[in-house]
């Protein structure tokens, strides 16, 4: 069986094999010159590595990808001048960080896109997940959103070879 592989073409659909399903991106589109803060999803093509998800609010999703239950005191480092930068953490924590635990849905389910992981280099992005869609549907800071029904979907299909390609318009 071959990878998974999900392509996410701006404005708003992210193709998964057979199927197109509707999605948000970050803000400022896509960019091959991502920074921190800039609204941008990275160009180019990531590896997924980890799934996220509230195990008090859904069922772990069927999938072949790692699972990790979200904690009240997980956190994803932010902060470019961090050793931890773009690497989840736990709270209490020196730096700045996004909280993973949200009163919302949309960090329900979090895929963790490995993004600018390997070296680390400050101030090049972090954070850039594929996540729950806010209600009503909003652009993200740079990570891709869908549906529920969607991401179930797309996770039974994932594997640990499963990659995510964005494109630039």
């Amino acid at each position: 069986m071959k990878p998974l592989k999900l392509l996410v073409k701006p404005p708003n659909i992210l193709k998964a094999a057979d199927r197109s399903y509707k999605c948000t991106i970050g803000r400022g589109g896509v960019s091959k010159n991502k920074t921190e803060g800039d609204g941008c999803s990275p160009a180019g093509t990531f590896p997924l590595s980890l799934v996220l998800y509230r195990q008090d609010r859904l069922p772990p999703p069927n999938t072949k990808l790692p699972l990790l239950p979200i904690q009240k005191n997980h956190g994803w480092c932010d902060d470019p001048g961090h050793e931890d930068y773009n690497s989840l953490i736990t709270t209490p924590h020196n730096g700045t960080f996004e909280k993973l635990w949200r009163p919302d849905k949309v960090y329900d389910i979090i895929v963790v896109i490995d993004y600018n992981v390997d070296p680390i280099i400050p101030y090049k992005g972090s954070a850039i997940f594929l996540h729950l869609n806010s209600t009503p549907p909003r652009t993200t800071e740079g990570c891709v959103a869908l549906g529920t029904e969607a991401m179930f979907e797309i996770l039974s299909k994932a594997t640990p070879d499963s990659k995510i390609k964005f494109s630039e318009a």
